[in-house]
This record gives C-alpha cells, sequence and structure tokens, in this order.
C-alpha cells in the first residue's frame, strides 16, 4: 500500500491532498493571506484526522517544486522535507507546470500541446510546453508574452493554456486554435504524478533537494546565503 501526502503552495493556493494507491481519498484547499505560514500544518493535521489515517502510516510526502512564488514554494518545501526526515520515508519531487497540465488534461477533448504558465511580474510567465502524454516538448523557462508568442505552435493545431497567468495572456494572444482553460493548480494532481514516481522509485535527494525558484532564485543564490533553502 502506498499512501501519499502532498503539499502544492507554488501559488496564493494552499493545497494538500492524500492518495491511496494512486487514489484521491482527501483533499484541502485555501487561498487566503498567510495560508501556507498559518494554515499548513493545521490543515495536514486534519486531513488525516479525516481519513483515518496518522502521519505514521504515510509512506511517502509529495511536494511541489516549482516554479512558482518564492516564500510558498519555501515553506512547502520545508514542511514536506520536515515531515519526510521525521518519519524517514521518501520525498517526491513534482514539476508545478507538470502537474497543471495534468489537470489540464481532463478538460481537453481534442489532441493539442498544452502551455502550462504561472504569472511572474507584467506580461512575463514561467511557461512549459508539455504533449498530451506530458512529455516536455518545450523546456521550463520565464518568457515576456507578446501577440506573437508560441505563433509557430498555434499554427500547428491546438493549445490549450492553463495557470494563473491565462487571465492575462489571453488579452494578447488571439488565434482560432488558442483555448484558455479554467484550471486551479491542486495537490491533486502532485498526488496523482507522485504516485507514479513512487512506484518507479523516483525520489529526491532529501539532504540537497532545492525548490526551482527560476530567475528569484538564482538571484537569491548570488549572495551566498547556505541557509536559504
Amino acid at each position: 500500500m502506498a499512501v501519499i501526502l502532498s503539499l502544492e503552495t507554488s501559488t496564493t493556493i494552499c493545497s494538500i491532498s492524500l492518495h491511496q494507491n494512486g487514489v484521491l481519498i482527501g483533499e484541502k484547499s485555501l487561498d487566503v493571506p498567510g495560508a501556507h505560514s498559518e494554515k499548513l500544518m493545521g490543515m495536514i493535521e486534519s486531513l488525516l484526522d479525516e481519513c483515518q489515517f496518522t502521519i505514521k502510516q504515510v509512506n511517502a510526502v509529495a511536494v511541489s517544486e516549482g516554479p512558482g512564488s518564492y516564500t510558498g514554494l519555501r515553506i512547502g518545501v520545508s514542511v514536506a522535507k520536515g515531515l519526510a526526515f521525521a518519519g524517514d520515508i521518501p520525498l517526491i519531487a513534482i514539476s508545478t507546470l507538470k502537474a497543471l497540465s495534468y489537470g489540464a488534461k481532463s478538460q481537453v477533448e481534442d489532441f493539442g500541446l498544452i502551455v502550462a504558465m504561472l504569472d511572474a511580474r507584467r506580461m512575463e510567465v514561467y511557461r512549459e510546453v508539455f504533449d498530451e502524454d506530458l512529455v516536455s516538448v518545450r523546456k521550463l523557462d520565464s518568457e515576456i508574452i507578446d501577440e506573437e508568442s508560441f505563433s509557430d505552435l498555434l499554427e500547428k493545431g491546438k493549445v490549450y493554456y492553463v495557470g494563473d497567468a491565462v487571465e492575462k495572456v489571453s488579452k494578447v494572444i488571439h488565434h482560432e486554435n488558442a483555448i484558455f482553460l479554467d484550471v486551479a493548480i491542486s495537490a491533486e494532481y502532485v498526488g496523482a504524478l507522485a504516485f507514479e514516481k513512487f512506484q518507479k522509485g523516483e525520489f529526491a535527494d532529501l539532504a540537497y533537494f532545492v525548490p526551482n525558484y527560476l530567475k528569484e532564485f538564482k538571484a537569491l543564490q548570488s549572495k551566498k546565503n547556505p541557509l536559504l533553502i
């Protein structure tokens, strides 16, 4: 039996889920200021209690690895690593954008590429492009969006956009093949992908794993502060 506790804190949404053998058995989400720092541990305790599990029965902890909010990712990964270390159980890292794409698949009717995006600032986004099998076909990067963005993909067929940058991107990109989806990030998707990694034994190195902050992380690293995650 594989019981996986998953945390998703890459955006303003604080989301947790519990899966048993890949099947969702419980989920909680909050989108309020301070939820990551003030509510996360209480949400975990409440979810485990509602699902009639104890933390000692959890076989792995999964966490969204980014990109996303520096503060949110830092808190989520810190909590996940703490639980994994205390319980001597594996840590599983899941790409935030791949999790978003997994959630988008339930709304995709025809074949098309999925552009998963998180809002950065102004017209900039963090984005990655996935095919229908969730294989990355355009690697994770930051990009400033304009009316020509993804034009090469749009000319070839349908392109589905998902993530919290959809609203601003939809005001710029106007193409008949562009489809904008309303899918909120959720630990449910993190947990589903985590079960696949659990079965393959693909675990993060508990001692050295850090979130993928992209540009924010690179800037902070230059300060050479070894205490930052």
